[in-house]
Order: structure tokens, then sequence, then C-alpha cells
């Protein structure tokens, strides 16, 4: 296949599955339910830590996290009294527990009253064509305030070696265009064009059959190597890529 081809091929793919439909199975859902910008990137930030794992499983317990909240998500974690962290004891998800959802509420609170809110930290942080170093701060702010260890590992370092699929996704949630109702473009002072695409298995082996990707693992290291090719193909908007990779790998098995 050559480049030309390449693109038009990804670009039909992007297209085919960058449509509401695809919400129905999706957790980007979970945030679809608010109009607020806070309550988006809220629960958009919530649904996304912890987006591994059954696709159904993701979704169910990112409803009952936001339930958890008085389905107000912002409103709760600016008004909070310490007695209503109660609730969340018995919450899990995989490994993210009451705990972490816990310390998740705290930081919150302390991201929006003391640093204004997700999008200053991650933009304050940001470079001219990646937004890895600002993932990196932002998991300093994030933990910032007393919390046991064992939470840090849901909060991903790019700077570490991690691909950062989680958050990677919720950037692009937030910053690309709501042209199809999909994502939302509510984040104004950061470019599609610094946006790095969500690694993770699916998308990481369609990247290599279609020769995006030559490292095996889906670290650091290949999503710099798939930033490079989806780069060239669109570099205004590499990570509407996204949607093809996973399509094809989740939906085609290609």
């Amino acid at each position: 296949m050559t480049k030309k081809e390449l693109k038009e091929f990804l670009d039909a793919k992007s297209y085919q599955y960058n449509n509401p439909d695809f919400l129905t199975t999706d957790p980007l859902q979970i945030p679809h339910q608010y109009s607020k910008k806070e309550d988006i990137e809220i629960s958009g930030f919530l649904t996304a830590t912890i987006a591994w794992g059954n696709r159904k499983s993701i979704i169910k317990n990112a409803e009952r996290m936001i339930e958890l909240m008085d389905s107000s998500p912002y409103d709760f974690i600016m008004n909070y009294q310490e007695n209503d962290l109660d609730r969340f004891q018995e919450f899990v998800h995989r490994t993210f527990n009451g705990n972490d959802l816990t310390y998740f509420v705290r930081s919150l609170n302390n991201i929006y009253k003391n640093h204004g809110g997700l999008e200053s930290v991650f933009h304050k942080h940001s470079e001219l064509d990646s937004l890895q170093s600002a993932i990196s701060q932002f998991k300093t702010v994030f933990f910032e305030l007393p919390h046991q260890a064992r939470t840090t590992k849901h909060v991903s370092d790019p700077l570490k070696g991690s691909a950062a699929k989680r958050i990677n996704m919720f950037l692009r949630w937030m910053v690309r265009n709501n042209d199809t109702g999909v994502d939302f473009g509510i984040w104004k002072s950061i470019k599609p064009s610094q946006l790095s695409c969500p690694l993770d298995v699916h998308s990481g082996n369609v990247a290599r059959k279609l020769g995006l990707v030559r490292r095996k693992q889906n670290d650091r290291k290949a999503l710099m190597e798939l930033d490079t090719q989806l780069r060239k193909l669109d570099p205004l908007d590499p990570v509407k890529y996204d949607f093809a990779l996973f399509g094809l790998g989740v939906f085609e098995k290609f």
C-alpha cells in the first residue's frame, strides 16, 4: 500500500467510525450525558481512568461513579463534606477502588479550586507539538496532596515510558472538534495537532500490520513512532485516525 493509498484507506475508516453510532458501545457516552463544561470533563476524566477491561463493565462502573456523586460531578466535587466520601468505600473497578476514588475527588477539588481546572493544568505545560510532558506534569499536580502510593498507578506518566492510553484518550475527547457529535472540542486552549493517539492492544496491532509502528511493546517509544506517522498523514488532526485503528481492530478484527 502506498502512502497515498494508506491515507485514503485510513481517512475512509475514520469517517466510518467517527459518528454518534459509535457512542452506543463506548464509554464516551458517559460524559455525553452532560452539557456543562466541568461536568463533561470531570465525568470524562473519571470514565477514562477506569477504561480498561470489558467495555460493558467500564460503562456500568462509570455510571455508578457518577451516581455516587449525585449525578452532578462538578457540584459534588466542589461542595462535598467529608462524610459524603464514605459512600465511595464499596466502589471497585478491577484495581481501582473506593480509596482511589476518594483521593481522585479530593484532588479534583484541589485542581479546580487552586489550579484553574483540568484544562488549565494541561495547557500550562503543553508543548507546540505534544502533550506528553504536560501529562507528566499533570500527574505531579494531581498527586500533590497526601495520598496512598498505590493510587498513583491510576495516572500514567509518559516520561517514565508509558503510552498513557487512557489520558491520551481523555484528551482526544476534550480537544477534538464536535463536528461529528463524538468528541467534545470544549478545550480551546489546546489544538488537535498536539494530541497523541490512544495506543492499546487493538490500535497497536492494526498499526503494526499497516507498517505505522515497528516496536512490539505498546509503550511511549511505540507511541512516538505512531505519532510521527500519523502526523505525516494529517498534521492538523492526527488523532482522527484513532477511530480507524480502533474500529479496524475491535469491530473488523483486521
